[in-house]
């Protein structure tokens, strides 16, 4: 009995302090040695907590942290901080302070947030200038009453360079993931449901959104105001407005995304320049690509676009061919052949003709389409491309769709 007395004893001192609950957590912070491990036994504890030296706090499941409605739960204030395994709820309203169930602050440099469950705060994480911080495989259930305007993100990012988010689930609130002013941030392998948008970039340079799922929110994946980003391998499933944007984005790859049954557009692309959109599939949108606003000198080739009503929509007086070294893109009401074998269509596709121009200018001249002066016009259209104004064609369209796998926990995730 005695060494078994003696054998527990020595895996208390090895596996660090022991608390149990009912008493407020940050004294029990106060008393912990920088470096040292806090581990907390389940049971309710309150705050709010501020973390001002290196800790690792680990809680296991049963473990509550409360704030009790008053400014953010926990806020880390140091550098080589860890907090894992803790359910935080009880943050403050106030969006001036940002109250959110955890904050780090510009010291918190390398912070590790994992594995944590934050439900019902006005923001979720907000990273808040500290550096190189790890948000991963956490489950952030953001408020659910007022306007989707009036609630907090998920996860806020401001200028917090070298940021990495993955492998979250993300659920209600404002915006699963709002990053500005900021540089050189990782999103991927996230999971976004009944949000406003699943990812928004504002100012953010230098960064990658990839391998992340939106599903049934307003808009998947929002660049705008950045350059340089990488949107890679996302899937976008029964988003309300669109897929993916581009909005006075310049300079990004946008490649090996799926956009499936969004409401309206596949992909908007505002007043964007320079940028890869590159073997994509947008499938049965209201509209495949929206194209305005003189967005110029994007490459658009080896994407899908599979049963859209309309596939594309673009105004110009000139021809825009989205064909690059002999390869297009793949669309699904094109009826063509292919003699040589080669994979690319014999013919030149034109997805819009004078009158679909007409109807988005005028859309009171939808009224005509069923006049013999209409179907001639669209008739000479199709048998003399010449007469047709300007707009999308792809000279080397090709005969088969890029195929993305949706991932199993896109498939399956319906709870």
């Amino acid at each position: 009995m005695r060494l078994l007395k003696a054998f527990l004893f020595l895996l208390m001192i090895l596996a660090g302090p022991v608390f149990a609950s009912g008493t407020p957590l940050q004294p029990l912070v106060d008393a912990t040695a920088p470096g040292a491990v806090l581990r907390l036994a389940p049971g309710q504890y309150t705050g709010p907590v501020h973390l001002s030296r290196p800790v690792t706090v680990i809680g296991v499941p049963g473990v509550h942290l409360d704030g009790g409605g008053q400014g953010t739960v926990l806020t880390v204030d140091a550098e080589g901080v860890r907090v894992e395994g803790l359910r935080l709820t009880g943050s403050g309203d106030s969006h001036e302070t940002k109250d959110a169930g955890i904050t780090l602050t510009k010291a918190a440099i390398g912070a590790v947030i994992e594995g944590n469950l934050l439900q019902g705060n006005l923001y979720g994480i907000d990273v808040h200038g500290a550096r190189d911080a790890v948000i991963s495989g956490n489950v952030i259930e953001g408020r659910q009453g007022h306007r989707m305007n009036q609630r907090g993100n998920g996860i806020y990012v401001w200028n917090a360079p070298g940021t990495v988010v993955e492998g979250n689930d993300v659920r209600w609130g404002r915006d699963g993931i709002f990053v500005n002013t900021s540089k050189r941030n990782v999103f991927r392998g996230n999971r976004f449901r009944d949000l406003r948008f699943a990812v928004h970039y504002m100012y953010a340079n230098d960064s990658e959104v990839s391998g992340n799922l939106s599903m049934g929110n307003h808009l998947g994946f929002a660049v705008m105001y950045s350059k340089k980003v990488r949107v890679l391998d996302n899937v976008s499933i029964g988003d309300r407005d669109h897929g993916v944007m581009l909005n006075f984005t310049n300079r990004s790859v946008v490649r090996g995304n799926y956009v499936q049954d969004g409401a309206k557009k596949c992909l908007f692309v505002y007043n964007a320049h320079k940028n890869e959109i590159v073997d994509n599939r947008f499938e049965r949108c209201g509209i495949g690509i929206h194209f305005t606003a003189g967005s110029e000198r994007n490459d658009v080739t080896g994407n899908a676009f599979v049963g859209n009503r309309t596939q594309v929509k673009y105004v110009s007086t000139k021809w825009l061919d989205w064909a690059a070294e002999g390869r297009g893109n793949y669309w699904s009401d094109f009826v063509a052949t292919d003699l040589d074998g080669n994979g690319i269509a014999d013919g030149t596709y034109r997805p819009n003709d004078s009158i679909d121009q007409m109807l988005w200018q005028q859309p009171a001249a939808r009224l005509l389409l069923g006049s013999p002066a209409v179907q001639l016009v669209q008739w000479a259209q199709s048998a003399f491309p010449a007469l047709t104004p300007g707009g999308v064609m792809d000279s080397a369209p090709l005969m088969r769709p890029v195929e993305i796998a949706v991932p199993d926990w896109g498939k399956s995730y319906g709870g």
